[in-house]
């Protein structure tokens, strides 16, 4: 029996108009989708029209769920996996995924599209030519520290992900290594309410002594 496909599908990272026609298209033709928060998934497929049977698979699934999706992949459905925004496999569990179908000999392709890091980037007014990504920086105080030092010394543009809950940590991190260093924060984008700010790390420090972070963060610096 022919193998089923496993189809990367990038999803809008905020403005439900943010998806390509072939993304579309894949959504409709797949057996089933694999999402990273099922919700989320649904609220995108009923904006299109879409009916299909949504599976969750997230950081939490565990070996079981991925063997299950291998296995019905084995088994000749297609499915598509999508994150809560953006391309799957950036800072997601997509990438387990991928490995364990090539690995299991099943192909793999890609439906590409929006992604935050990439839509921070050329908003930023930072150079665009050379850059690196690193993700979510460590969540302990001094490794992060340590990561940060590192990431100053860098030549290109770097971009991490923040979380609202930890932006505040970063940016006093930051001041203490390089305060005079310009930081551009990027949140909610391609919404309404989008908000690019650029300042030192002290400055955004002040900005958020009277305006709470809301949303996840994109820092390019």
């Amino acid at each position: 029996m022919m193998t089923g496909t496993l189809y990367i599908v990038s999803t809008p990272i905020g403005n439900l108009e943010d998806i390509t026609l072939r993304a579309i298209r894949t959504l409709k033709e797949v057996d089933l989708v694999a999402a990273e928060d099922t919700r989320r998934a649904l609220v995108l497929l009923k904006a299109y029209g879409i009916e299909k049977q949504v599976l969750s698979y997230h950081s939490h699934s565990g070996r079981a769920k991925s063997d299950q999706i291998i296995n019905k992949l084995l088994e000749g459905k297609n499915i598509a996996l999508v994150s809560d925004s953006g391309t799957p496999g950036i800072s997601d569990p997509g990438g387990v995924l991928v490995s364990a179908a090539l690995d299991a000999g099943i192909k793999v392709t890609a439906a590409p599209g929006a992604t935050g890091v990439i839509t921070a980037l050329v908003i930023s007014g930072k150079p665009t030519h050379k850059f690196v990504f690193e993700g979510f920086l460590s969540n302990k105080s001094a490794r992060r520290k340590k990561q940060l030092e590192e990431l100053c010394r860098e030549e290109r543009t770097v971009v991490v992900y923040e979380s609202p809950h930890r932006i505040e940590k970063f940016m006093q991190d930051m001041a203490s290594i390089d305060p005079e260093r310009e930081v551009i924060t990027a949140r909610e984008m391609t919404k309404k309410f989008e908000e690019v700010r650029r300042n030192t790390a002290a400055g955004h420090l002040e900005w958020f002594r009277t305006n709470r972070p809301r949303g996840e963060f994109v820092v390019v610096f």
